[in-house]
């Protein structure tokens, strides 16, 4: 009889299996559980916005998904115009205020 603690049987692979959980996602829990009993909290685990996503961020994020050209995967290697924005961003934050 094979036992039920086999990766088999759990359908987890061993390593899998031995992922701790997140320590973050465990002390925003606590601290979730705390202030449901009416606890005094001041909660340092994640960190969550206390105000809805801006909607122009919304319908962005929407618009992007409806996109077919988002519809494949990406090179492993990254974006090229998203690497080649990020680049230039550094290159400016990196040159502020040098004398030309």
């Amino acid at each position: 009889m094979a036992s039920t603690s086999s990766p088999r049987a759990r359908r987890v692979s061993d390593r899998i299996g031995s992922i701790a959980e997140s320590a973050t996602l465990k002390v925003d829990a606590k601290a979730k559980a705390l202030k449901a009993e009416g606890r005094p909290v001041i909660g340092f685990g994640a960190g969550e916005p206390d105000f809805p996503t801006p909607a122009h961020i919304v319908e962005a994020a929407a618009a992007a998904c409806r996109d077919p050209k988002n519809h494949v995967y990406t090179p492993a290697g990254g974006l090229p115009e998203l690497k080649e924005a990020i680049a230039a961003k550094m290159h400016a934050v990196a040159n502020q205020g040098k004398a030309k």
